[in-house]
């Protein structure tokens, strides 16, 4: 990453608040942390279903161990507290990668994140909250879906897709975000997002190597073989027979094998994570849930993430697949709603 004069007292936007506050830290300030029992588990007594303070919503753990739903809830209360130490407390010193893939944000070494996040708390409203909705894998490498309520980033809600890796003792090592910016705005999106010069070039995946179950390694890998070459019965064959298929940016939702069958056959050369130029980053998650992250060297979405939910016989029972809209125009949207209508 290269380092760049601090952006702090040139503008207002967030990315220059919090980009200004990290960019050129040199030092590891003399930071205490929690002590490891109290930063991996919230001992505070919860009332009702509440999975983080005032919010009433419980996060589909379906295709997550229980050590890792167990593992990261203290980190979505930490962050919506604004608890500092507590939520950095979450993260690895010794090796850190922290990634925006939508607005190119990024962040090579822990005392630069905590100073950015130390700048940036100020600006988000008292009731911010931060609350997972979905949890994909266990506590080697996850897929987290979460959601961060508006004023913290952007005045919509957006609905984040990190793909999370941890060293042996819980630390988070890895964590890039994928989302569409159509929910933050395209004009906002615009204004936030990193100069072309600063985006980051290394996602460094390979800091982590590939630690996700081998399940999910092949089933991934088989389906982006297979949308890769166009071959949809070979991609069906991965698919349980009333698997669900969704596309975010897209606002798409296809039920039953046949019916996604017949929605990419027709879609193939439109949806940026299919044929000739795409490419597997990274494979995260075990045998119920993860996915992969993505590349494409054609159309105009460059990157984005697939999350996969697998059903007791390793077949795909839900596809989540989550990229910019913000890449795309009218007419992209426009024709992928037509090729999902039956007829």
């Amino acid at each position: 990453m290269q380092d760049h004069p601090s952006e702090a007292g040139r503008g207002t936007t967030r990315r220059q608040l919090l980009r200004g506050a990290a960019i050129g830290t040199a030092t590891i300030a003399g930071t205490s942390l929690l002590p490891t029992a109290a930063a991996w588990a919230d001992t505070r007594a919860r009332g009702g279903s509440e999975y983080v303070d005032g919010v009433d919503v419980i996060p589909d753990t379906s295709h997550a161990t229980r050590a890792l739903v167990e593992h990261i809830r203290g980190y979505y209360q930490a962050k919506s507290d604004k608890n500092l130490d507590w939520q950095m407390s979450y993260f690895s010193r010794e090796r850190f990668t922290y990634i925006d893939a939508i607005l190119g944000w990024h962040w090579y070494r822990w005392q630069d994140m905590r100073t950015a996040l130390a700048g940036w708390y100020p600006s988000w409203p008292a009731d911010s909250r931060s609350y997972p909705t979905r949890l994909l894998g266990d506590t080697t490498s996850a897929i987290l879906v979460f959601t961060d309520t508006p004023g913290m980033f952007g005045p919509g809600q957006v609905r984040n897709f990190g793909a999370v890796n941890f060293d042996r003792h819980g630390r988070i090592e890895r964590w890039v975000d994928y989302w569409d910016a159509r929910q933050f705005g395209v004009a906002g999106w615009k204004k936030e997002q990193e100069p072309p010069a600063l985006w980051p070039t290394d996602f460094r995946e390979s800091t982590v190597g590939e630690t996700a179950s081998p399940l999910m390694r092949r089933v991934a890998t088989a389906l982006a073989t297979a949308l890769r070459a166009g071959d949809i019965p070979e991609a069906m064959k991965l698919f349980s027979t009333d698997a669900v298929y969704e596309d975010v940016p897209a606002h798409i939702q296809i039920t039953s094998q046949a019916s996604i069958h017949t929605f990419l056959t027709k879609a193939a050369s439109i949806l940026p994570y299919m044929g000739a130029g795409t490419a597997v980053r990274h494979v995260l998650g075990n045998d119920s849930g993860g996915g992969y992250e993505w590349t494409t060297t054609h159309g105009p979405v460059p990157r984005g993430i697939t999350t996969i939910e697998l059903d007791a016989w390793g077949r795909i029972e839900r596809l989540t697949a989550v990229w910019n809209g913000a890449y795309a125009d009218t007419a992209m949207f426009t024709a992928l709603a037509q090729k999902a209508i039956e007829h």
